[in-house]
């Protein structure tokens, strides 16, 4: 029979408490002053903002997810419906404009943060404003929009190298430090790997190798040329992880293409984006469908003739963390197309 030593559970009790503990994650509350470098500037926080207004869809998403609602006294530059999960608390929000706010309207909400999505709302150029910093509001840009990436250059601006997820779960690293919910952070970077991992999975069994496909976004004139995603951008990304081949080559985020050197190509498949923004005259996804099933060039695509559209919400197209639903969208309209091999 095996001798119990007096004292000796009691001991091994606290010692398996202390071991736990040490198992358990801990995450490290923020330290203030916080000096981050952002698109080539630093700033400092001297404590976790108080009010922000946020610029772009694609970072007012993160914001929700990173339970910060409650923080967001203003956004702006919206192309669709906010994720169904967040409609409640967006419609508390007040909207400052669908697309580019005044300066006046942003400041007008008193933010101590001005978060933008883009840096042309608030870079060195912003048309949104750039002397945020001469009122003592601080400014984050998405790392995605600056990282590896020249604003000045082409309408979206020239992509450098792939986009990828790192830049998104960048950004959520860098704001819930900004904001101390670094412990959220963590969680959501967690899930979001968890989700790519699952989608990439996915199509493992369904990718189509090398398959022609186009992103079309919008279009200025309905009969003009195409915004359509270029080699770097995120849909680039999306088809990279479907094993699929863009048909665009240049390092534009979203080059305006003329529908002739398009049916050279001859995709495959073509994504439509749908939004509800109606800037430009092919936002509608009707138009985008009428235009391609009647115009004497494009209706021979074998895209066209085979009515292989996949519809996706503009949002997937666009850097965020969306992006990831994108590739889910994406291989289930290969399956369904019996394009995949």
């Amino acid at each position: 029979m095996r001798q119990i030593i007096p004292g000796f559970s009691l001991a091994l009790g606290l010692a398996s408490l202390c071991l736990a503990g040490l198992a358990a994650p801990a995450f490290a509350a923020t330290q203030y002053p916080l000096t981050l470098s952002n698109c080539g500037q630093k700033v400092t926080f001297e404590k976790a903002p108080a009010k922000i207004v946020s610029i772009g869809q694609g970072m007012t998403e993160v914001l929700f997810s990173l339970g910060l609602a409650d923080k967001i006294a203003g956004t702006a530059v919206w192309v669709g419906p906010v994720l169904p999960q967040y409609a409640e608390a967006n419609s508390k929000i007040r909207r400052l404009a669908d697309n580019d706010p005044s300066f006046e309207s942003v400041v007008g909400a008193e933010p101590d943060l001005v978060a933008a999505e883009f840096e042309w709302h608030v870079g060195a150029q912003g048309s949104v404003g750039k002397q945020f910093g001469d009122l003592g509001i601080n400014t984050y840009i998405a790392p995605a929009d600056c990282v590896a990436k020249i604003n000045t250059d082409g309408g979206d601006g020239v992509r450098k190298e792939l986009f990828t997820m790192d830049l998104i779960y960048q950004e959520i690293a860098e704001l819930s430090e900004i904001f101390d919910v670094n412990d959220r952070g963590d969680a959501l970077i967690a899930d979001l790997k968890k989700r790519e991992a699952a989608a990439v999975a996915s199509v493992s069994g369904a990718a189509a190798k090398n398959l022609p496909v186009v992103f079309w976004f919008s279009s200025k004139e309905v009969k003009g040329d195409a915004f359509i995603a270029g080699k770097n951008s995120a849909p680039a990304y999306i088809l990279k992880a479907l094993g699929a081949k863009n048909v665009v080559t240049t390092e534009e985020e979203w080059p305006l293409v003329g529908w002739e050197t398009i049916a050279q190509a001859n995709p495959a498949v073509i994504v439509i984006a749908t939004m509800d923004r109606r800037r430009y005259a092919a936002d509608d996804p009707k138009v985008k469908v009428d235009f391609l099933e009647n115009d004497p060039v494009t209706r021979e695509l074998d895209a066209v003739k085979n009515k292989r559209f996949i519809m996706m919400d503009a949002q997937s197209m666009n850097p965020t963390i969306r992006t990831i639903n994108g590739i889910e969208i994406l291989a289930k309209g290969i399956a369904a197309s019996g394009l995949a091999q």
